[in-house]
């Protein structure tokens, strides 16, 4: 039942990180590549999913389920990828081959959610440019009010031209720093957003809590009330944590393969989860209390933290800092933060492409990126009309943004999550694996067998069959 790694499939001791970094130009150490994994982690869905499940769930409550699920399952699942990474040597498409041939075909299944989800990540990612353009040349007097806040992104948004214009800049911006390959790109790059985006990030978040009436809002996300703990509470945290930390999407995979052999991979994800769940909880502290301060609490509270995604983001956070003291500026720095978080996560998912053109079609650097940004071109091209010209084509009333996040995040991401942990557990040298994350206490080891074999499992299907009953 269980297939060990082939000496010719597997890389042998020291190779995974020496002869990768000569591969691929892997990372210099442990801190490029924590800061870049935990890049990839912290993005978009940090900003605005999390801040609204917060608000949705009993804020203290899904606070209190995310951290648990974060401590267990997220961890496992997260250096479980990592460790197949490095231990294959490869990326998507080799290391699943590598673990055991009969599962090559989860390499390409991986490979598509990255194609995907690229493409209209960087037409959002646009959008941030936009509003970072808005704020900074003061285009913020239709921010006043929800209806004109909304209109004005709805106008934007339904254009032609000027939303594919900030899709390129996003979309360049990210694969110029690709071009530059691990070190001198990806790492470089990482050692300077990410920094600043803790810096950004802690700002906004005493600005927002030192506002009047913000105290409110700081009590609902960290007091939790235990009449609010149901089994949608806990599903949505461990929906929202298997998006945080950039599982099943091949990143951590790709990553791990750079990664040197001395480095540590269980302090390595300790480090990357923390920084993903610490900035999750900091970006909340920004919006929620930001909220409780412009609307007085109450009946107003709950129906601006009931906004979700775009919504969120583009309507009701604009409209929150337009009525603050100092909100051009404050909204401003907000947006940068949020262009930096999606910069690091979009560069992520173009690197786990690139990577798999270098390896198994042996292309260059420079042209692996240059058919990486014609797909992007044109999914995201798709994705930007699909509000405007295109917008006839939907299917269930999804335009195509929304049906390519849809398969991506509620199809293919718990497939290949459920099928990884399958493989894992029972169709490659679990052992092995084990042995690769440096785990020698026999109790750990049975603890993470279970985790992965049988809890991982059930959690990524109850992910798959909601995302699955919501779309009926």
């Amino acid at each position: 039942m269980r297939e060990e790694l082939q000496p010719s499939e597997a890389p042998a001791e020291g190779e995974a990180g020496a002869g990768t970094a000569k591969k691929h130009g892997g990372f210099t150490g442990k801190l490029g590549f924590v800061l870049a994994a935990a890049g990839s982690a912290v993005g978009l869905g940090n900003l605005w999913r999390f801040p609204y499940l917060a608000a949705q769930y009993g804020g203290g409550m899904f606070l209190l389920c995310y951290i648990a699920l974060a401590a267990t399952f997220g961890f496992c699942l997260l250096i479980l990828e990592i460790a197949i990474g490095r231990k294959t040597g490869k990326g998507i498409l080799g290391a699943f081959a590598a673990l055991n041939k009969k599962f090559k075909w989860l390499g390409f299944v991986c490979l598509i959610v990255p194609v995907i989800i690229v493409p209209y990540y960087s037409v959002i990612g646009g959008w941030v440019v936009k509003y970072i353009w808005a704020f900074a040349v003061g285009d913020t007097g239709s921010f006043g009010d929800p209806a004109a806040a909304d209109a004005y992104f709805v106008a934007f948004r339904s254009g032609t031209w000027e939303p594919i214009v900030f899709f390129l800049i996003f979309a360049a911006a990210t694969v110029f720093v690709v071009v530059f390959g691990v070190q001198k790109g990806i790492e470089r790059v990482s050692k300077i957003l990410m920094p600043l985006l803790a810096l950004l990030t802690v700002f906004l978040a005493v600005y927002a809590c030192c506002q009047p009436g913000a105290l409110e809002g700081v009590k609902k996300l960290f007091v939790p009330d235990f009449a609010d703990f149901r089994a949608e509470t806990l599903l949505a945290a461990l929906g929202q944590l298997f998006y945080s930390m950039s599982l099943a999407m091949g990143i951590m995979i790709t990553y791990g393969s750079y990664m040197k052999k001395e480095a540590k991979i269980q302090s390595s994800g300790v480090q990357i989860a923390l920084c993903d769940s610490l900035f999750a909880v900091f970006a909340t502290l920004i919006v929620i209390p930001s909220i409780f301060s412009v609307t007085g609490g109450g009946a107003a509270a709950e129906t601006a933290m009931g906004q979700s995604g775009p919504s969120l983001m583009f309507v009701v956070l604009p409209q929150m800092f337009n009525g603050m003291f100092g909100g051009r500026v404050i909204g401003a720095v907000f947006f940068v933060l949020v262009l930096f978080a999606a910069l690091t996560s979009s560069i992520s998912l173009v690197e786990a492409i690139v990577a798999v053109l270098r390896e198994n079609l042996h292309m260059k650097r420079w042209a692996a990126c240059l058919a990486v940004f014609s797909v992007m071109l044109v999914l995201g091209i798709l994705s930007s009309l699909g509000f405007g010209p295109l917008s006839m084509l939907q299917i269930g009333g999804r335009t195509l943004l929304d049906i390519f996040d849809y398969a991506a995040n509620s199809i293919l991401m718990p497939v290949v999550a459920i099928a990884t942990c399958i493989l894992a557990g029972f169709f490659t040298d679990t052992d092995s694996l084990m042995d690769e994350m440096e785990m020698r206490r026999k109790g750990y080891r049975m603890y993470y067998k279970i985790m992965i074999r049988y809890i991982a499992p059930v959690c990524m299907a109850a992910i798959l069959v909601s995302g699955l009953f919501l779309s009926l």
